[in-house]
């Protein structure tokens, strides 16, 4: 199955396909400076979608810690994807909440959307401690952009 990712440096949108389920960093991991940052946007109609999007970042994220070691990076996620990280469905995806553990101890900090969220009845108390419960994931992407950070967008459409 095709993924469309887009990386968005600054406002710039840049469509990109995954036939191998990896991330085209070319145009970060080329350039002569590191990024201010990157944020990964997962948004999908899929709760399932973690168990592929977060290996991918994963494989991202150590590719651009490899060219840039000290790079910040940041998860937002904010479609159907996020409520596989529930605390009550964690055995249920045990391979996605061990991935976050390790994006933790990496320093990525993990954001869900705290509005998705909440139309569902569910509030901070019902995600484990290692996932950030933002207020709004958009916003909360829009945030790290006006930080300067880049934005790569991983979804299933």
């Amino acid at each position: 199955m095709l993924r469309r990712l887009h990386l968005l440096p600054g406002l710039l949108l840049l469509p990109l396909l995954a036939l191998a389920q990896e991330i085209d960093l070319d145009p970060l991991l080329n350039a002569r400076t590191p990024p201010e940052g990157v944020v990964f946007e997962i948004v999908t109609g899929d709760e399932d979608a973690l168990e592929w999007a977060l290996p991918q970042v994963k494989r991202a994220i150590d590719r651009l810690r490899q060219r840039f070691p000290d790079v910040p990076i940041a998860v937002v996620t904010h479609g159907e994807e996020m409520f596989a990280l529930e605390t009550s469905v964690r055995d249920s995806y045990t391979e996605v909440h061990d991935t976050v553990r390790s994006l933790l101890a990496e320093d990525v900090t993990v954001h869900a959307c705290g509005t998705f969220a909440g139309w569902r009845g569910l509030a901070e108390e019902h995600f484990p401690d290692y996932v950030n419960l933002s207020a709004a994931g958009p916003a909360q992407v829009n945030d790290y952009r006006a930080l300067g950070y880049t934005v790569i967008v991983v979804s299933d459409d």
